[in-house]
């Protein structure tokens, strides 16, 4: 049994191009592809992280914070690109792991997508709810109070220290209520989407896209006509006494808040079977929408902070909703916006969260398809719809999954999860280009990552930086989770691995397979 056997490209990109049953539909466009990036990373982020992060940490320069996220996420959007085009499979950072470190990496690493896709999906389903009946709210539409919260919900020791409500004590609290209704209610509609076909799926998600652009570009009209430009000064407001509270610090501890903003692009990755052209129109997708998304986010935040004072915002911590879940809501009533415009943007945080939840769910059915196709998971997974040519049960069983964890447990810990897993999973593409830069120099890369090795090793080190500001139960619980996918891979994976079977009757040469073989044809 060998642990590290890496799969053959040529093999990956065989098995993507063949016809039969488990082949998926080939229908996403480069114009598709940008949209689905939009989609996943524009949602809360740039309606509600802006102004937290400006309010507790980092003052007017949060757009500074954006910036060194965006700079970031480029090193890993730039490894991205040439792991897409080089092996342009289904699965993003599992299966180029598989590629480059071998199958017990791969596995690690597509255990771990599940705390970036579904647990990412179910945290913006929470959120999405929310926003959905703050919406409904300003139409004169109230939703029961049992039907819009998760029955139990969990409180850290500040949480009860601040006599939060419902926090009653430390951990599990019951909140009274039954089911979040409407968080189960957006997954199961995405879900149903996704089933039905990419292209529906891509569809609806542009039009989504378009829609939250046009009102995020109302938003920077409206904003630009109310700046007082005094609000930005001091630029970075100084140091409270304490790492992290403004100063500096402040600007670098934003920038692992707003991380979780620009969660999504790699999402595109994983919809590389279902590009027309991968090789060419994948770089163009991840690299396109992580440049459109960071010059927005840094616009909308230094509008945020001239048109409100941070110190405005900051009072909005001890508020209760809707000011302090929308900030930006509460910049357009500060300014005197119209109605009109300030309902527009519940709608645009109500869309955006929508279109992210469906790339999240496309991720992750993405990934089990893939894993299945290895033998890594059962074959459920990987069987693809006779008529509609999506991975059906993949997608069904994960909305299921995803639905029934928005809609009843407490989600507060699982969106730490989200951010330490994926960022996890960027420092292992970073390291798998410069790894099969090393093993197959020859390999054709219709878009290489430049300034190799500077440009991934930055990536590590700037991905385990923002893991280092994390906190040390989300590591634990990060552990806790890996020990767990370690039982399952150990109990079942490597006995039904199909690679380890190819190794196991000799009809593979063993713990490199693959790695030594000429290049395959353009």
């Amino acid at each position: 049994m060998n642990l590290w056997a890496t799969k053959s490209i040529s093999n990956l990109r065989a098995e993507a191009d063949a016809a039969g049953e488990h082949q998926l539909k080939r229908a996403l466009t480069p114009l598709n592809l940008i949209t689905l990036g939009i989609g996943a990373i524009i949602g809360a982020g740039i309606f509600v992280l802006t102004g937290q992060a400006a309010a507790q940490y980092a003052g007017p320069a949060v757009w500074i914070s954006m910036i060194l996220v965006g700079i970031a996420c480029a090193f890993a959007g730039l490894c991205y690109a040439e792991m897409a085009s080089a092996v342009p499979v289904a699965g993003s950072a599992y299966t180029y792991s598989y590629a480059t470190m071998g199958e017990l990496v791969a596995w690690i690493i597509g255990w771990d997508l599940v705390l970036e896709y579904a647990a990412g999906a179910a945290t913006v389903g929470v959120g999405w709810s929310g926003h959905f009946v703050s919406l409904l709210g300003n139409f004169g539409l109230h939703l029961p109070a049992t039907l819009t919260a998760a029955p139990t919900t969990w409180c850290t020791t500040a949480n009860v220290q601040a006599a939060i409500a419902g926090c009653a004590h430390t951990g599990l609290n019951l909140t009274g209520a039954l089911v979040n209704l409407p968080a189960v209610f957006i997954v199961a509609v995405m879900s149903t989407i996704l089933v039905i076909g990419i292209k529906e799926s891509a569809r609806v998600n542009n039009f989504i896209v378009l829609l939250k652009l046009a009102i995020i570009f109302l938003i920077v009209g409206v904003g630009l006509g109310h700046v007082t430009s005094s609000n930005w000064h001091p630029l970075i407001p100084p140091n409270a006494g304490e790492w992290g509270t403004y100063g500096v610090s402040g600007v670098l501890r934003g920038a692992g808040l707003v991380f979780f903003a620009y969660i999504g692009f790699d999402a595109v990755s994983t919809a590389a079977q279902e590009a027309r052209n991968p090789q060419k129109d994948m770089p163009i997708g991840i690299l396109g929408s992580l440049l459109v998304c960071t010059l927005l986010y840094v616009l909308v935040s230094a509008l945020l902070t001239g048109m409100v004072n941070y110190k405005e915002l900051l009072a909005l911590q001890t508020s209760s909703p809707p000011d302090y879940a929308a900030p930006m809501a509460y910049a357009m009533k500060h300014v005197g916006a119209p109605e009109w415009v300030r309902i527009s943007v519940d709608i645009g945080a109500v869309l955006g969260l929508g279109s992210v939840i469906l790339v999240m769910l496309l991720g992750q059915s993405r990934v089990f398809y893939s894993m299945s196709r290895d033998g890594l998971l059962g074959g459920w997974a990987g069987k693809v719809h006779p008529r509609f040519r999506t991975p059906y049960l993949s997608t069904i069983y994960t909305g299921i999954a995803v639905g029934l964890a928005t809609g009843l447990l407490p989600l507060q810990l699982l969106g730490q999860l989200v951010n330490i897993g994926t960022l996890l999973a960027f420092v292992l593409v970073c390291a798998g280009v410069m790894i099969l830069r090393k093993k197959r120099p020859d390999l054709d890369r219709p878009f290489k990552t430049p300034w190799v090795p500077f440009v991934p090793i930055m990536g590590v080190i700037c991905c385990l930086g923002l893991m280092a500001t994390l906190p040390l139960d989300t590591w634990i619980r990060l552990f806790v989770w890996l020990l767990i996918g370690f039982v399952i891979y150990f109990g079942y994976s490597r006995h039904h691995s199909r690679l380890q079977r190819e190794i196991a009757s000799g009809s593979r040469g063993g713990g490199s397979a693959g790695t030594r073989q000429a290049p395959p044809a353009r």
